[in-house]
């Protein structure tokens, strides 16, 4: 015999922040053979998959389906309203921001970038700032990050949105929910929202491969006025079609709608209210026990404020480059794999705990149980009583 075993058979649990523990329901319903895309029930069933899509972004005007990933979605948003030469502004909490503004230039638009740190969410006097000294509002459109994934920052879209009302500033405000729709409060219209992007492995509880673009009125009108927007990133045909096809502009990804279908359901079944509330729930439950880490003084939160927070995910660092092992010691030796930290200055010493979508509190206390194990495993000082106080907080 030897104490030299691993824990790690079993079911496996991916922590990462997306993509998200899938629901058997979403699995299940993807298990099938191909269908008709001629005609049948999968052309039967698009008007509902796209009305309650809109009712999971809170928007009664457009969305448009593409077989692509977030940045497939950050792409599409920005060739139906930037043309060459225009302007961008990206203000960055992460290194998400600087995803889109890359793609952004990469159509041959402008991004003029206001950079905020890894732990910071947007100062609004610096956003004022450059806005302010746009008088020829030669600024088109501000890309606006919701909630970052690599920092878990958590920005103010209505705050942004109050802002460039209060200036007059015709800029769309394009906000990215690829981390945050279906896990942190959004509300398209009700924010003033122009476009939106997100993705369908985070909050949507869907196997990657599909992203949609949200838009309204007066994004459509820019639309309009574009030279030139390539026929598969348009989403005129997609979001107004004459015929199945023009949904996909092309091919269905059938199985991906058959997955989603189900995760509608589990979605509306719950109440987008409560599961905005779960998350919140589940959410402080993990502070609480990461505050309570901290105590040992190698653990910190990324971000300080609890109000800038994400529900989706969290960010941590620990000192002496102590992330990658704690990573490695969960996933080898506990079968539990965490986010590892993505875009931050000190990659070693950082990880980040994904909890979007399908999770509940037992899954949430099996992860912070598992972190709890590898710290003691490799000896990193932490604060004693963080899961009783995780378990206090569930319990309340």
């Amino acid at each position: 015999m030897t104490n030299h075993i691993s824990l790690a058979q079993g079911r496996e649990y991916l922590a990462i922040p997306g993509p998200s523990v899938m629901p058997d329901a979403v699995l299940q319903a993807m298990h099938r053979p191909s269908p008709n895309i001629y005609d049948g029930a999968l052309i039967e069933m698009m008007p509902d998959l796209t009305r309650d899509l809109k009712r999971v972004a809170r928007t009664e005007h457009n969305v448009a389906i593409y077989i692509a990933n977030g940045h497939g979605t950050w792409e599409a948003a920005l060739s139906n309203v930037i043309a060459p030469g225009e302007v961008v502004l990206a203000p960055a909490s992460g290194r998400f921001t600087y995803g889109w503004a890359e793609m952004a230039e990469g159509i041959g638009a402008k991004p003029q970038l206001i950079d905020f740190g890894t732990s910071s969410p947007w100062h609004f006097d610096l956003i004022a700032e450059a806005l302010r000294a746009d008088e020829a509002h030669d600024i088109k459109a501000v890309l606006a990050v919701h909630v970052d994934t690599s920092t878990s920052v958590r920005n103010d879209i209505p705050a942004l949105r109050a802002l460039l009302d209060d200036l007059s500033h015709p800029a769309l405000l394009m906000a990215d929910c690829i981390a945050s729709l279906g896990c942190d409060r959004f509300e398209m219209d009700a924010w003033g929202v122009d476009v939106m992007v997100t993705a369908c492995q985070k909050g949507l509880m869907t196997p990657a491969g599909v992203g949609f673009v949200f838009f309204n009125e007066k994004a459509a009108a820019k639309r309009v006025t574009m030279p030139r927007v390539s026929q598969y990133w348009d989403w005129v045909p997609r979001a107004q079609p004459d015929l199945f096809y023009q949904y996909f502009d092309g091919t269905a990804p059938t199985h991906h709608l058959y997955g989603l279908r189900a995760a509608l359901d589990l979605i509306h079944a719950e109440g987008l209210e409560h599961v905005w509330a779960r998350h919140e729930r589940l959410a402080t439950a993990i502070w609480t026990a990461c505050e309570t880490w901290a105590e040992g003084g190698a653990l910190h939160l990324n971000v300080a404020d609890r109000a800038h927070r994400s529900h989706a995910v969290t960010a941590l660092r620990l000192s002496d480059g102590q992330g990658t092992p704690l990573r490695h010691f969960t996933e080898t030796q506990l079968g539990l794999t965490l986010g590892i930290g993505l875009g931050m200055e000190d990659w070693d010493g950082c990880f980040r705990l994904g909890h979007m979508g399908h999770v509940n509190a037992q899954m949430v206390m099996a992860m912070l149980g598992g972190v709890e194990t590898a710290l003691a495993a490799l000896n990193i000082p932490r604060g004693k009583g963080a899961l009783e106080a995780a378990a206090a907080t569930l319990a309340a």
